[in-house]
């Protein structure tokens, strides 16, 4: 393995392009309509209290109108949903043209065939570089039964080979 210590940013994004992520569509129903946008960099961070994490950009023209709402939903996409990926990434686009939805419990929208969704409600916001560091309190959530991750990986879209098996259980903590 070869060191390098060029940090740029191209270089940056073609060495974290190796960490596999799945893609979310953040979504909410703002003072001026439906609004959303694709983002990979959602996590999981308390179960007590139940807290989910993610960052946008700071030159991002949706978050401070998701920021305003207060409230919003993260759907996991799966794999079937490459496209809406896609549209949801583009700025300035009718991010919600032919994409189905229904209303969360907090009234946000919950893609149609989303692999799961969080109902959330801004709890922190934090400064971190070119992204804003968002902290979400989880209000509520469900997932269906069936269906795999849509992944981000080398610049590039993934699904999971049909006969993915883990390769040994997780043990619980307790």
């Amino acid at each position: 393995m070869t060191t390098h210590l060029d940090i740029s940013p191209r270089r940056l994004r073609s060495i974290l392009g190796h960490f596999a992520t799945g893609l979310t569509v953040i979504t909410a129903q703002t003072e001026n309509g439906l609004a959303g946008f694709t983002c990979q960099s959602f996590s999981s961070l308390s179960l007590e209290p139940a807290l989910v994490t993610f960052s946008p950009s700071r030159t991002s023209t949706t978050w401070p109108l998701l920021r305003k709402a207060g409230r919003f939903t993260v759907n996991i996409l799966p794999t079937e949903h490459r496209h809406v990926a896609a549209q949801f990434a583009r700025s300035g686009a009718e991010k919600f043209a032919g994409v189905a939805h229904t209303p969360s419990p907090l009234g946000n929208p919950i893609l149609a065939d989303a692999l799961a969704w969080i109902d959330c409600e801004l709890h922190q916001e934090h400064a971190g570089g070119d992204h804003t560091i968002v902290v979400a309190s989880v209000r509520s959530l469900g997932a269906r039964p069936d269906g795999e991750p849509l992944l981000f990986f080398r610049g590039e879209y993934f699904g999971l080979p049909s006969k993915v098996r883990p390769i040994e259980s997780v043990p619980q903590s307790r």
